[in-house]
């Protein structure tokens, strides 16, 4: 008997799953390190995921 395959998670279509990033400042602090700062994307909040859609009680089906 064949297992099925769990459907792929829904990916976020505001980041397309790169949630978290890693930019750049262009400058380096007095130690040459690279500043850079952590961005998440505003629609997942750096899950990855498409939120969930929030259905209305009694809202027609």
């Amino acid at each position: 008997m064949t297992h099925r395959t769990p459907p792929a998670p829904r990916i976020c279509p505001a980041c397309d799953g790169f949630a978290t990033v890693a930019v750049t400042l262009g400058a380096r602090d007095p130690r040459g390190h690279l500043r850079t700062i952590t961005a998440h994307c505003p629609a997942c909040h750096g899950t990855g995921t498409a939120p969930a859609r929030r259905v209305r009680e009694g809202a027609g089906a």
